[in-house]
C-alpha cells in the first residue's frame, strides 16, 4: 500500500512539471528572425562633389546611418598622400561602424597593349593590397580604358579577368567584373556573363547598375541568367522618362523611387534568399553636389528604404 501511494505521488509531481512546462514560454521554439533581404551602401560618387576627403566621406555616411560604404582610390590615396596611414583609416572606420564592401578604381587591367595592361596590373595588385589592410574584400573592375574602341576579343578579356581573379586569390580581394553602359567593350549584360563564364574562376563576380543597364541596352528579362551567387553588390539609381539610353549620362542618375527605372522587379530578380544583397547607392548629380553632403546621404538611404519596403 505504501509503495502505491509513493508511485502516485511521483506521478503527480511529474505531471505537474509537465503542465508546468506547458505554460512557460516557448523560448526555444521561437522562429529565428529572417535576415534582411538588403544591406544598404553609399557609394562615395554620392558626395564627392562636396569635396569632403576621405575622412568625412566616411563620417558623413555613418552619421547618414549607413554600415556599409564603397570608397574610392583616389580619395584614399589622396588621403595617404596627405600623411594618413592605413592603420589609422582602419581605426576610424572601425570606430565609425563601418564595412568597406568595395572600391572603385580605374586600373587599366583589361587592354590589348601589353604595356599599359602591365602597369594596370601592377597598379591593381598594390590597390588590393592596400584594401585588403582596410578589411574590403571586394574591388570594381570595369573595361577602363577599353571604353571608346569596338572589338574587344571577348575570349581574352575573359583570360585578362582570371588573371586578376588570381590576384584576387593572392590579396583576398575579389574584382567584380564590371558592365558600363557607356562603353564599347562590356556594355551588355551578355558581355560580362561570357567574360565570368569563360574565366573559368569560381570566385567570378559581376557588378551591375540600374543605369549602365539601361544605358547599354539590356532587356531586364535575362537577369535571372546571372544566377544569384553571381552577384554580391548592385548599384542603384533611377532615371527620369525623358532620359533615354541614347542620351542618358552619368550626371542624370537621380534618387531611387524619383524615376521610372524598374528598381522592384530589377530587384525581385537579384535579391537572394539565403544572404543580404548589398544595394548601394551610387549617383554623380551635380544637383546633389551643390547641397549639403549629410542631407543628400539621409535622402539617399530613406529613398533606398522605400525603395524595397515591398520587395
Amino acid at each position: 500500500m505504501a509503495d502505491s501511494l509513493l508511485n502516485r505521488r511521483n506521478s503527480l509531481k511529474v505531471l505537474g512539471a509537465a503542465v508546468g512546462l506547458s505554460v512557460l514560454p516557448k523560448i526555444g521554439l521561437a522562429k529565428p528572425a529572417p535576415k534582411p533581404a538588403f544591406t544598404y551602401c553609399l557609394n562615395m560618387s554620392t558626395i564627392m562633389g562636396q569635396k569632403l576627403g576621405f575622412v568625412k566621406e566616411l563620417e558623413t555616411a555613418s552619421k547618414a546611418g549607413f554600415r556599409s560604404v564603397e570608397i574610392w582610390m583616389n580619395s584614399l590615396e589622396a588621403y595617404l598622400s596627405g600623411g594618413g596611414t592605413i592603420a589609422d583609416a582602419r581605426k576610424r572606420i572601425n570606430d565609425l561602424g563601418l564595412k568597406i564592401e568595395n572600391a572603385i578604381g580605374f586600373a587599366n587591367w583589361i587592354v590589348d597593349d601589353d604595356s599599359a595592361r602591365q602597369k594596370g596590373l601592377d597598379l591593381l595588385k598594390r590597390e588590393m593590397e592596400l584594401l585588403a589592410q582596410l578589411g574590403c574584400k571586394r574591388t570594381a573592375a570595369p573595361p577602363a580604358g577599353a571604353t571608346n574602341n569596338p572589338g574587344l576579343d571577348l575570349k581574352k578579356a575573359a583570360e585578362r579577368y582570371r588573371k586578376i581573379l588570381e590576384l584576387g586569390d593572392q590579396t583576398g580581394v575579389v574584382p567584380q567584373l564590371e558592365l558600363w553602359g557607356f562603353s564599347k567593350n562590356l556594355s551588355r549584360l551578355s558581355e560580362v556573363l561570357y567574360v565570368a563564364t569563360e574565366s573559368g574562376h569560381p570566385s567570378a563576380r559581376l557588378l551591375l547598375d540600374v543605369y549602365h543597364l539601361y544605358k547599354g541596352g539590356t532587356s531586364l528579362d535575362s537577369l535571372h541568367l546571372v544566377g544569384k551567387p553571381g552577384i554580391e553588390i548592385f548599384h542603384v539609381n533611377d532615371y527620369s522618362a525623358s532620359s533615354s539610353p541614347a542620351t542618358i549620362t552619368d550626371a542624370d542618375r537621380i534618387y531611387t523611387g524619383e524615376g521610372v527605372a524598374p528598381i522592384g522587379r530589377i530587384l525581385q530578380a537579384l535579391r537572394q534568399p539565403d544572404k543580404p544583397l548589398i544595394i548601394s547607392f551610387e549617383v554623380f548629380n551635380k544637383g546633389y553636389y551643390a547641397q549639403d553632403a549629410l542631407l543628400v546621404a539621409q535622402t539617399a538611404l530613406a529613398k533606398m528604404k522605400a525603395a524595397t519596403k515591398n520587395v
